[in-house]
């Protein structure tokens, strides 16, 4: 499987945590269309089929992830 690059995962995750920070707040069909669109590409990234699988997969894939880190708590 191919790996996505670390700085890329890392904006992924980043953007998707703000949206959905930004949608619980002001939701809006942009912002959801936004979010569906960077969850996909989250799962592509990690070979996931879910969201919240991806995110966790996607903070172990980053630099210094530890087995041991809440990264497997989803946010």
């Amino acid at each position: 499987m191919l790996m996505a690059h670390p700085v890329v995962l890392h904006r992924l995750i980043e953007s998707y945590t703000a949206l959905r920070v930004l949608h619980a707040e002001h939701g809006g069909t942009d912002v959801r269309q936004r979010m569906d669109d960077l969850a996909y590409t989250l799962c592509v990234s990690t070979g996931t089929r879910d969201v919240d699988a991806a995110l966790i997969a996607a903070r172990h894939q980053l630099p210094g992830a530890r087995a041991e880190d809440d990264s497997a708590v989803a946010t």
